[in-house]
């Protein structure tokens, strides 16, 4: 995907979620609900003003943010050779906020006969699925991927923890999917787990994947 493209997309969907914003105000409550626990119970509101507008701020500024990245990277052309499968993420990244957002609004209109956990968490296990795809073809950069200090030490390092890291995220993203099913602590440990496992993991293989490849 080439970033006039990606750059088309993330606009249009920042400006749907604003465009609805402005549509329902008048149906938005004050406060919203803007925090849902485990098990599906509002714990947390924020100014409607907030509740509407802050994630298509906060999408807006993602993608300025991930615009600048391959301008700034030290390792920018690296950047370069995988700079189609890094606009798919940023698309795929902002399309996940915009849906958050989306569930939110659908909440506060008065849509509460579903449970925000159910409705996340396979589009969190779809991201995570989408991930672990991309990352195999990243290269070494100082902002995008596994960063660690023996990933960022060497390519061969990094390659190697990039490969076992994507196929751990799909299996995160899977677990996640097939919690959701499930609801409540059940859903959130699918997710939690796999996720804490392949982190701690990643970084105990590529500090051991740069001592052998500096030893040899």
């Amino acid at each position: 995907m080439n970033t006039r493209t990606t750059t088309i997309i993330v606009l249009i969907l920042i400006a749907a979620a604003t465009i609805a914003g402005v549509v329902f105000w008048n149906q938005f409550p004050e406060p919203m609900a803007s925090h849902w626990n485990v098990n599906d119970q509002v714990d947390g509101y924020m100014p409607k003003f907030w509740g509407v507008f802050m994630m298509p701020l906060i999408n807006l500024g993602l993608f300025l943010l991930f615009l600048v990245i391959p301008l700034i990277d030290p390792l920018k052309a690296n950047i370069a050779k995988f700079r189609g499968v890094f606009n798919v993420f940023i698309a795929f990244i902002i399309g996940y906020m915009t849906y958050v957002h989306a569930l939110t609004l659908l909440w506060n209109l008065g849509y509460t006969d579903f449970g925000i956990g159910n409705a996340m968490l396979p589009a969190i296990g779809l991201l995570f699925i989408v991930v672990g795809f991309l990352i195999r073809k990243s290269k070494r950069n100082w902002f995008i991927g596994i960063r660690t200090p023996w990933t960022l030490s060497s390519d061969r390092v990094w390659d190697e923890t990039h490969r076992v890291g994507g196929i751990l995220f799909i299996i995160s993203g899977v677990a996640a999917v097939v919690g959701g099913f499930f609801g409540g602590m059940v859903a959130f440990w699918s997710l939690l787990i796999p996720v804490l496992v392949s982190v701690l993991f990643l970084v105990i293989y590529s500090f051991v994947l740069y001592q052998r490849e500096t030893e040899a």
